[in-house]
């Protein structure tokens, strides 16, 4: 698993970014993948995912995710749900201990939260759709309703497709310029004319550096070229594969 040294630092947070590392699945899936939305072994899913969170020293029980739909709802999380219970939302938020908020990607990027001080944490799916509604946005709102304050924040962007790997067609860059011109910086020209290639973990670090926060970061990954730590759809579907795993990146407070 990966860990961040900004959030080791903070006193009653553990948090991960799992690599595909370490599960009991086979074949495409192998080995740990943590989403029951893939064809895998339902039973498999379920060990991956208990083995992945007993790391963070949380009882596989305690792990919530939710219903991922490239929106910006975000469900607040009191006591942990069962999967068949998920809301449909994109991100979550809790001040309760012992909870592992846990997000599913395979090219999208994971984010982390957390205002150690207000004892507040919280997780979103940022795809490009979700970053470009602002999910990260009302992340942090749906925090600050719950106690947390933006200058305390610390948030870190997990690995995540890279701009090298992302090619994107003619008409994508539309909405981002739309947004504000200055977004055709995370737009590059692809070796295919009429293409670009998509920088988003530099669209998303810009994005949450204007909410203030106390610290932003990312991770320099490659989801779909570093096969051997991640799953990825645009691997998968470059390769006409009939499926593909999902990483798990997960936050809770201590106990």
């Amino acid at each position: 698993m990966i860990t961040l040294g900004t959030l080791n630092e903070l006193e009653g947070v553990r948090h991960a970014f799992f690599t595909r590392a370490g599960g009991t699945s086979e074949g495409l899936y192998a080995t740990n993948n943590c989403g029951f939305g893939s064809n895998d072994d339902p039973a498999r899913v379920a060990e991956n995912r208990r083995r992945s969170v007993t790391r963070l020293d949380i009882p596989g029980e305690n792990l919530v995710t939710v219903h991922q739909v490239h929106g910006r709802d975000v469900a607040v999380v009191e006591t942990p749900w069962a999967h068949k219970d998920a809301p449909k939302a994109d991100a979550m938020v809790t001040n309760k201990r012992g909870i592992a908020l846990g997000i599913l990607t395979a090219d999208c990027a994971p984010i982390l939260f957390v205002d150690a001080e207000a004892k507040v944490i919280g997780a979103c799916h940022a795809g490009w759709k979700g970053a470009l509604a602002g999910v990260p946005d009302a992340t942090v709102a749906a925090m600050i309703r719950l106690g947390a304050s933006p200058a305390k924040i610390h948030a870190v962007i997990g690995p995540c497709i890279a701009q090298r790997s992302y090619e994107v067609g003619p008409e994508f860059p539309r909405p981002f310029l739309e947004q504000s011109a200055a977004n055709g910086d995370f737009f590059a020209p692809s070796a295919r004319p009429g293409h670009f290639m998509f920088d988003l973990l530099g669209y998303l670090g810009r994005r949450m550096g204007a909410l203030n926060l106390h610290f932003v970061s990312g991770v320099p990954y490659d989801t779909c070229r570093e096969e051997d730590r991640f799953f990825s759809y645009r691997r998968a579907t470059l390769r006409g594969e009939p499926d593909y795993g999902r990483n798990l990146s997960a936050i809770a407070l201590e106990a």
